[in-house]
């Protein structure tokens, strides 16, 4: 093997090794792990064990075709139309950036395609990223029936553990693991999102280590806004093998002479310190994303839907918005209602105007009226959706997706358009151009209620090949185009993501918008699991959290305000609530942890995060360090029962703490109470809950 036939990326603490394997006929993975892991035989060599298979179903390839691979699962499944599927390519060329980019070239002349596995680090985190370039370079078309973005090889001893985010709508995001000794593991959406269901992200552990502590953790996250799939393979010799990528809406794609496909990027992290450490890999990342826009104060917002649904007119949002602004928010939004023809969710969407009958002294005077509140203004929409009874459906039927001759489902009582389209994403863009530049808007919910049905276009040629279309690659791209559209036109104005709550989550999403939506489930007990779950794959920053009335939905469990104004503190507070209904204790005390929380949110949203226990433990908290170290916060919950208490006299809960200096000194600034590091990290932290106190928001300065 010569120097060329190595390369060697790294990462602030990480290496990530490639080399050529079968003779110089594919790439593979021969380390990944802490800096100097490269120095040795690689680990993941089975190189001898290939008894009734090939060797390239033993290897830990990179990105391999069917062809090359028959067994045991392909990256890539290629062939020309009509003819035979699979791919006999060979390494022609590699082009390296330091030890900071990498692209290795692959070539199948006969059958026409080029295939480039492209490689990136990301600065200031142990990210790598990773994508493939497909290239059709015959004369004929070149049908792609599966083309992942990459192939990530764990070497593992006991089995493997992995670790996904699954659920429903109003339970996204809810942690699960499972043990893959053999056999395969899969998971996907055919949504036109990243769904409620699954999560594209995954973390690969050995199974015979602890979740926590000192084990190495691998992660995969796919930056794709729309269709996905994620297959882990517990392979031959005892590997795991994961491959993640974007899946057609018509099962298939044609690849034109000359043309180039680019696979959506995937996200490859790892940590050596369990699954907590490797969450504070992806805030790390999430960072990165968000750009300068890091550096904006989430503000408070209040948001009117949970009080008044689609009951919305000028003199009942003033009323909240007078409130909301005595209790020190920042922010007023009205959520979905306040357009023509919107008393339900029947009609209204597509026609994005204020209902005058609503705002009869103006929409723009009740947007002053609001910001004379001292609070800024915004609004709910949902772009992409349409109503069969509004005025843009009556003119432009042929921009909501179809199948001639088949009738049209409805999903909450609306279609969808087909944001592919150039002239859909115009009106998007002018519609939205005319909002924000009409009236004094500084944040927008974009919102999306329902997934493709019958996802065809009308007037498609008759006997065209739908395989020409990428229907769900064209809508991702529309949708993109908007966001990249309002964060350069109106970089004033905030946008959160939502689609049903959290069903359209991940990094594409996260890189062009400054929070999400993570459920539409606000419930206390609820809304801690989800955000647990959230929190090991997204920042602080990214989870928009609201304090409602609203009871449990899958835990009714009673829980105070201070629950919920430390559930909602944990990452970027909103409110939700009827305040207008609230009792003057209650607006007093909301007003001192919307103070509290302003004090803390520059850590909650830029320090290093330590996940301290979970839901299930009867108390569980999150650690939050200021970058320096000189400040932490800590939210703290009380989940479970009591010790004792008050029947009999209990001793207080207690919440280790992780990462201090053991000989360093820190005050509580509440109560002045000094603790050294060795003993938070030893004993811990003492929380004397009561049934009337069951959440804390704990504040220490480090002498």
């Amino acid at each position: 093997m010569t120097a060329h036939d190595r390369w060697l990326l790294r990462t602030d603490t990480t290496s990530y090794v490639v080399t050529l394997g079968g003779d110089g006929r594919w790439a593979e993975l021969a380390a990944w792990g802490p800096h100097g892991a490269e120095d040795g035989p690689p680990p993941l060599d089975w190189s001898r064990r290939t008894h009734f298979i090939t060797r390239a179903d033993a290897a830990p390839a990179e990105y391999i075709p069917l062809g090359l691979r028959p067994f045991t699962g392909a990256d890539l499944v290629a062939s020309r139309p009509g003819g035979d599927r699979g791919s006999w390519w060979r390494f022609t060329g590699a082009t390296q950036e330091g030890d900071r980019a990498l692209r290795l070239e692959f070539a199948d002349d006969l059958l026409g395609l080029r295939t480039t596995l492209c490689y990136e680090t990301v600065p200031g985190t142990d990210v790598v990223l990773r994508w493939t370039e497909l290239t059709c370079t015959g004369e004929d078309e070149v049908r792609l029936e599966r083309f992942d973005s990459a192939a990530v090889n764990v070497p593992v001893q006991g089995g493997a553990r992995l670790t996904y985010l699954a659920g429903q709508w109003s339970q996204e995001f809810q942690l699960k693991n499972v043990e893959l000794d053999r056999g395969r593991f899969e998971m996907e959406s055919t949504q036109g999102s990243a769904g409620h269901a699954y999560h594209p992200w995954l973390a690969v552990q050995d199974a015979a280590a602890p979740a926590e502590g000192d084990t190495p953790t691998y992660g995969i996250a796919l930056e794709w806004s729309g269709n996905w799939r994620i297959t882990a393979d517990a392979e031959p010799g005892g590997a795991v093998r994961v491959r993640a990528g974007r899946v057609p809406h018509e099962g298939a794609v044609r690849l034109a002479p000359g043309a180039t496909l680019v696979t959506p990027r995937l996200a490859c992290a790892f940590s050596p310190d369990g699954l907590d450490g490797l969450a504070r890999v992806w805030h790390r990342y999430e960072r990165q994303l968000t750009g300068e826009r890091i550096d904006r104060p989430r503000k408070v917002l209040y948001n009117s839907w949970e009080a008044t649904g689609f009951d919305v007119d000028a003199a009942g949002q003033l009323e909240l918005a007078k409130v909301a602004a005595e209790l020190g928010a920042e922010l007023f939004v009205v959520d979905d209602g306040w357009f023509t023809g919107r008393p339900d969710d029947t009609g209204g969407l597509g026609d994005w105007d204020p209902d005058p009958a609503e705002f009869p002294g103006g929409f723009d005077r009740f947007v002053e009226d609001v910001r004379a509140l001292g609070l800024d203004f915004g609004l709910w929409v949902e772009p992409e959706g349409i109503s069969p009874r509004s005025r843009l459906y009556a003119e432009h039927p042929e921009w909501v997706y179809r199948i001639d001759g088949r009738p049209a489902t409805l999903v909450r009582n609306q279609l969808l358009l087909d944001l592919g389209r150039e002239d859909v994403q115009d009106f998007v863009i002018g519609t939205l151009d005319r909002l924000l530049g009409s009236h004094a808007i500084s944040y927008l919910k974009w919102d999306m209620n329902r997934p493709p049905t019958e996802r065809g276009r009308p007037g498609h040629p008759a006997g065209a090949d739908p395989e020409r279309q990428d229907l769900d690659a064209a809508h991702v791209a529309g949708y993109h185009r908007v966001l990249d559209h309002l964060r350069n036109a109106h970089p004033h104005v905030t946008v959160e993501g939502c689609a049903g709550g959290g069903a359209r989550v991940e990094h594409a999403t996260i890189a062009r918008t400054d929070v999400v939506w993570p459920s539409d489930n606000t419930a206390p007990m609820d809304r801690l699991r989800i955000q647990y779950g959230y929190l090991h794959a997204h920042a602080p920053h990214t989870m928009s959290s609201w304090v409602t009335d609203a009871p449990g939905v899958f835990d009714p469990r009673p829980r105070s305000l201070a629950f919920r104004f430390v559930n909602s503190i944990a990452g970027v507070l909103g409110i939700g609530a009827d305040i207008r209904h609230w009792t003057p204790e209650q607006r007093a005390e909301a007003a001192r942890w919307i103070a509290r929380y302003k004090e803390v949110r520059d850590v909650v949203h830029h320090g290093e995060v330590h996940l301290l226990g979970s839901p299930a433990d009867p108390t569980c908290g999150i650690q939050y360090q200021e970058p320096g170290g000189d400040r932490l916060v800590v939210t703290v919950w009380n989940t479970g029962p009591l010790d004792g208490a008050p029947l009999v006299p209990g001793r207080p809960a207690r919440l280790r703490l992780r990462g201090l200096a053991p000989d360093a000194v820190y005050a509580d600034t509440a109560t002045g109470t000094r603790y050294s590091g060795a003993y938070l990290l030893h004993s811990g932290l003492p929380f004397a809950w009561t049934a009337g106190h069951d959440a804390e928001l704990t504040v220490l300065a480090r002498q």
